[in-house]
């Protein structure tokens, strides 16, 4: 069961959609971190359902998702030993997924579940739902506060939702995303991500799109040559998350069509330092942080449950139509971007743990 994240610094998380809670405990973590619970809860509310970066493509589910800290910190710092924590379930509604236990939903895990341990918690997908990622938002927030040391500061917003691109409607600006809808990196897009929105809703389905995560002030030098390459951690970090299907670093798919001449960073001397004049390569050469931005973007597939009717068996292996009721979001894109964020968190800190071990 590989319900533990991280090298060093390691999160272990717990917790079912519709069970008490989600929680988790945080191994690693340094001791004397002054842990801005704050800051921390200002995290998780960008991601809980019915907030207002997710609008109208949000669930219409209500939680708190208040974080309390059951072990771990003194005074208000960390003390070194296991932090523990628990985000409280106050809104299940089980008994909308009752009539789906004995049925697999398209485009969810509720097969391969069964294939795997012959038993699942049909409510909410169980510990395959979104909800899971509490933790991870969680522990990315304390790996964020330890990351500030370093001047490390990381952003994610979307690029596209449903195939309309940010870029195609006005510069894009990373700087003020958190405090706009759907996290998105300008204003002039927010209007047609609202009305494909709608659109999608009035017509029974779901969307995807692009999320970019950047992250700055981040050393050279983090991660392994060969087996702990930090784009090989951060993309499985990424894929991690339910939704993602592909990541790419820095030109990703681009340099199947480029050149060398083209793909490659040039060096140059600034200052007495050693840069480089682009960033193809995405902050990252041979697997090792270059001290560039660290670039990536993740694809996220449309949520799989649908009010449209669509094709499916039973367990029994009788064919019938569902459509499927309950709460869900629209598009996954504006709660998974702190998701994503948070992850990126859990990687860079864990990296530098393992750096400073090693030095």
């Amino acid at each position: 069961m590989f319900n533990t994240f991280g090298s060093i610094f390691r999160l272990t998380s717990f917790g079912e959609s519709h069970g008490m809670g989600i929680g988790g405990v945080i191994d690693g973590c340094p001791a004397g971190l002054i842990l801005d619970e704050a800051f921390i809860q200002e995290q998780l509310d960008k991601r809980k359902p019915g907030n207002s970066f997710a609008s109208q493509a949000g669930t219409t589910r209500k939680e708190a998702d208040k974080v309390v800290f059951l072990s771990g910190v003194y005074e208000g710092k960390t003390t070194g030993t296991s932090l523990a924590f628990f985000v409280e379930n106050i809104n299940q509604k089980s008994h909308d997924y009752m009539k789906l236990a004995e049925v697999y939903r398209p485009g969810h895990a509720d097969k391969v579940y069964d294939d795997k341990y012959g038993v699942r918690d049909p409510r909410g997908g169980g510990r395959s739902s979104g909800r899971e990622t509490i933790a991870r938002v969680v522990a990315g927030a304390v790996a964020e506060l330890y990351l500030k040391q370093y001047g490390i500061e990381i952003y994610a917003y979307p690029l596209a939702i449903d195939g309309i691109y940010a870029q195609d409607y006005g510069e894009l600006s990373f700087s003020n995303a958190d405090t706009r809808k759907y996290f998105a990196p300008n204003e002039e897009v927010i209007p047609y991500w609202d009305k494909r929105i709608n659109e999608v809703r009035n017509n029974l389905d779901t969307v995807g799109g692009i999320v970019r995560i950047e992250a700055y002030n981040v050393p050279a030098g983090l991660g392994e040559p060969v087996f702990q390459k930090l784009d090989a951690y951060l993309s499985y970090a990424l894929m991690g998350v339910g939704a993602v299907k592909a990541v790419e670093i820095g030109d990703g798919v681009l340099v199947a069509t480029s050149r060398g001449s083209q793909n490659n960073d040039s060096l140059y001397k600034k200052n007495k330092e050693i840069c480089y004049q682009t960033n193809h390569a995405g902050g990252i050469l041979g697997g090792i942080s270059t001290g560039e931005p660290i670039l990536a973007n993740a694809y996220v597939k449309p949520i799989p449950s649908i009010a449209k009717e669509q094709k499916t068996v039973t367990k029994q292996g009788e064919d019938i139509l569902l459509s499927i009721g309950g709460r869900h979001d629209i598009c996954a894109i504006p709660r998974i971007v702190p998701v994503l964020k948070a992850m990126t968190a859990l990687v860079i800190a864990d990296m530098i743990l393992l750096q400073k071990r090693m030095d």
